[in-house]
């Protein structure tokens, strides 16, 4: 997909044009002071790092997209810090009684940084002060409010997308967006959202994910599409063979079928075995599109669950937890992570076994258009399997995902930095692979794999925003590169990692 900037810009940069400062615009009492603006400095550097880690995760930014009306933009793949000037207008437009210059100030403030990549001067305090005093500088505003305001499906006014987008991917920087949120509403007006507004907020966004379809299939999505996405996985090299051969076999079923041939029946329940991050998510999302594109199911969503989305504390509820989750799934493949931990307590009052029963019972109610896909640990997963008579017929198709390599942590690593328009230095590579040698060599089977990257990748970005914080002048080559300073030493990571483990 194509990443055209989506930004209405000025030519020149919006704080220092100097028509602006033509004339006697001097106000009898500055409007902010020098103060003022380092603090808003602090505030929009820690913006854009959260927004960095929020670009990284591409569920998160497929649905910030898929919230907004494109018309004929479709090749333009907007980003959470774009997102966040629209919502950032929002709050304005609902706070027009109350703005002032100052308010004005703090959505230019943010709207240059987007543009050019540096901070405004907090030294030229006097002609900052002169710039907002400008009529034409209000009316400048106003045009880039209009450009830069993204509009929904739906056409709601009032919608913030990150908060909505954040609730509906169920993701852990919620709370530390809506705190980045608050901050800038808290500059710009003096407005601080109390606990009760936020919640209301959070719980609107929910509401519309829980009302929302699950079928959210890539536009124009086909066959090929899904197996050049299977191609560019990192690893896994005997995974997608075995999606190939499993992908032979279906089209095989649907020739013998157009032919009055009859066919054996043919289960698309699968075990994933692995150790985790090792992208089982990923291939159970391929698959479940795959599924639709052969015409063996009808939708191609996935449902993600686990033991807690199955299990009830008390008598007859798990049962109706269960049909909800299949209910859910119907048309699609139903994803059971940590699967093994249904049974691993059948003694006092756990429902572990009313869980796989119902489940057993709906699989074959409805077998023409569901598919379940179990995943966990290799030989707890077995057992699991082993079990239970039921569970025993019903999957015998098993993927086994391996560890990544160290070679291939950096690949995903590498990935995480193209999504996220970062490049990485010579002396960064050198201390990346040396951490992920050291990690791959002492890992266990408990090792997080891609998670572990993404946390390192995450903790890159706070690293250097923390030393780019300190320059004067900031450039885009400053902004999208990690150096050698920027990488935590190897072995702190590995002490991470294994402290993460032995808290688990």
């Amino acid at each position: 997909m194509k990443k055209n900037n989506p930004i209405s810009f000025l030519e020149d940069s919006f704080l220092s044009i100097k028509e602006y400062l033509e004339g006697e615009m001097n106000p009898k009492k500055p409007f902010f002071d020098e103060k003022f603006i380092l603090q808003l400095k602090v505030e929009t550097t820690s913006l854009l790092s959260l927004c960095e880690t929020l670009n990284a995760d591409q569920k998160i930014i497929k649905a910030l997209n898929a919230l907004i009306n494109q018309n004929n933009t479709k090749e333009i793949q907007y980003k959470a810090e774009h997102f966040f000037l629209s919502d950032l207008i929002t709050v304005y437009n609902q706070q027009s009684a109350k703005e002032d210059e100052k308010a004005r100030f703090v959505l230019a403030y943010y709207f240059d940084v987007l543009k050019n990549h540096q901070f405004a001067d907090a030294n030229a305090i006097q002609t900052l002060n002169r710039l907002v005093a400008n009529p034409d500088f209000k009316a400048n505003l106003d045009h880039i409010r209009k450009q830069n305001v993204l509009h929904s499906i739906d056409q709601k006014s009032n919608q913030s997308f990150l908060i909505t987008a954040l609730s509906q991917t169920k993701s852990d920087k919620l709370q530390q967006t809506l705190e980045a949120m608050n901050n800038f509403a808290t500059l710009a007006f003096n407005l601080s959202f109390d606990k009760a507004a936020l919640d209301q907020i959070v719980a609107s966004a929910q509401s519309k994910e829980k009302n929302s379809a699950v079928n959210n299939l890539p536009d124009n999505d086909s066959l090929e599409k899904v197996l050049e996405e299977l191609h560019q996985l990192v690893g896994l090299e005997k995974v997608k063979n075995d999606v190939k051969e499993l992908i032979n076999l279906l089209e095989i079923q649907k020739r013998r079928d157009s032919e009055g041939l009859k066919n054996i029946d043919i289960t698309l329940h699968t075990v994933f075995l692995g150790p985790p991050g090792t992208g089982k998510t990923s291939v159970a999302r391929l698959l479940s599109r795959i599924y639709k594109h052969l015409g063996f199911l009808s939708k191609g969503q996935l449902y993600e669950t686990d033991r807690e989305g199955m299990i009830a504390g008390y008598v007859g509820q798990t049962a109706t937890k269960v049909d909800k989750v299949v209910q859910e799934s119907l048309g699609g493949v139903l994803f059971i992570d940590e699967a093994y931990a249904l049974t691993q307590n059948l003694m006092g009052n756990d429902y572990g076994a009313e869980a796989v029963n119902t489940l057993l019972k709906r699989m074959e109610d409805h077998r023409d258009d569901l598919s379940v896909v179990v995943a966990g640990y290799t030989e707890p997963m077995k057992i699991f399997v082993e079990s239970n008579p039921g569970l025993r017929s019903r999957f015998n198709r098993f993927f086994y995902f391996d560890h990544f390599t160290a070679e291939q942590l950096y690949q995903i690593f590498e990935t995480f930095c193209k999504q996220s328009d970062f490049i990485i230095d010579e002396s960064a590579k050198e201390k990346l692979e040396d951490t992920f040698d050291l990690l791959v060599d002492q890992k266990d089977d408990s090792f997080g794999n891609a998670r572990v990257v993404r946390n390192l990748f995450e903790k890159c970005v706070q690293n250097q925003a923390n030393r780019i914080i300190k320059l004067t002048k900031i450039s885009k080559k400053t902004l999208k590169t990690f150096t050698e300073e920027d990488i935590p030493e190897p072995k702190d990571t590995q002490e991470q990692v294994s402290f993460s483990v032995d808290k688990k």
